[in-house]
């Protein structure tokens, strides 16, 4: 069974510092990182889907689907849509158009079309489904939540989270607020899905310019530590072309986790180019896959065996003391 929720926040002390856990010997039968020694023997495939959306939200959900469909006939037991999957609209306000009432499990329903696809087709596939981001209704009615919805085999609901930081950005030639359409989200969620062999993964959840921000990834990782964290983007080329590796590969290597981060990738039709790379990341910072630019499905392995290894050899959490 998946649980989901927000994490737990660090302990602080009256002051306002965190305060680091006392180191305590290794009981028999616990990891480095402190949790039971469990074999994982049978890797994961995965996928991470890249998309060119367009203003049109049918054509953008055909294209999910195909995607989709072609990622569960390779094997796929789990895939993620990129941020704004279901719309890159000719103006940021476009996405209020079609943002919809959160219907959690009561689905299918008519007025959250986005919401019914994303069930019916984890159940139908018998998938993970990680919905990129959609608009949801937020209780302004001049902004809205861009969420990332995930979906269990079965079509059940297991996750929201609300992207929390907003990208804001001006170089003279570009110029990007999220904060004046998007309520920012208050809260890190993480949750634990169980693969087709019985294994348990714990998922953190982030959002394009969350990235940039480690805390978050420290803060998914407590109390238990994340196998693999899943980032839908859409990042613009011009900081894509500086940061999103480097980014993605520090979050994965900080916390020896799995990432997973779907992208916007091309030459939109309202003008806007994004960077694509769409990435498979190991927790030793490799780079399991990756497709620079286009609509594709970016197939990887993860390998909880090597995962578990490395956490041993290298056991960094357990070293903090801030």
């Amino acid at each position: 069974m998946a649980q989901a929720g927000p994490v737990a926040s660090p302990r602080l002390t009256a002051s306002g510092h965190q305060t680091s856990k006392p180191r305590q010997p290794r009981a028999a039968g616990l990891c480095s990182w402190g949790h039971a020694c469990k074999r994982y023997d049978v890797p994961m495939k995965v996928a991470a889907l890249q998309m060119v959306s367009t203003p049109d939200v049918a054509r953008n959900l055909a294209t999910a689907e195909r995607l989709i469909r072609q990622a569960a006939a390779d094997g796929a037991e789990l895939v993620a849509l990129p941020e704004y999957f279901c719309l890159m609209g000719q103006r940021d306000r476009d996405k209020l158009a079609i943002a919809e009432p959160d219907r959690g499990d009561a689905l299918p329903s008519p007025d959250a079309p986005l919401q019914s696809v994303l069930a019916r087709l984890a159940a139908e596939l018998g998938l993970w489904v990680v919905g990129g981001t959609l608009p949801l209704r937020s209780p302004m009615p001049e902004r809205v939540c861009n969420s990332v919805l995930v979906y269990g085999p079965q079509g059940q609901r297991v996750a929201r989270y609300d992207k929390i930081h907003l990208f804001c950005f001006d170089d003279g030639t570009q110029r990007y607020d999220e904060g004046a359409t998007l309520q920012a989200g208050q809260r890190p969620v993480a949750f634990t899905l169980t693969d087709r062999q019985g294994q348990p993964w714990r998922v953190g959840l982030g959002v394009c310019y969350d990235l940039r921000f480690p805390e978050l990834f420290r803060a998914l990782g407590q109390p238990e530590p994340c196998d693999l964290f899943i980032l839908p983007a859409a990042f613009t080329h011009a900081t894509g072309q500086a940061h999103w590796e480097v980014l993605l590969r520090a979050r994965a290597i900080e916390n020896l986790a799995h990432v997973l981060a779907p992208a916007q990738g091309g030459l939109h039709e309202n003008g806007r180019r994004t960077f694509g790379h769409s990435l498979a990341i190991g927790p030793w910072g490799e780079v399991l896959a990756v497709q620079p630019e286009g609509e594709g499905a970016v197939m990887a392995t993860l390998d909880r065996s090597a995962q578990a290894t490395r956490r041993q050899q290298l056991p960094a959490q357990q070293h903090r003391v801030l």
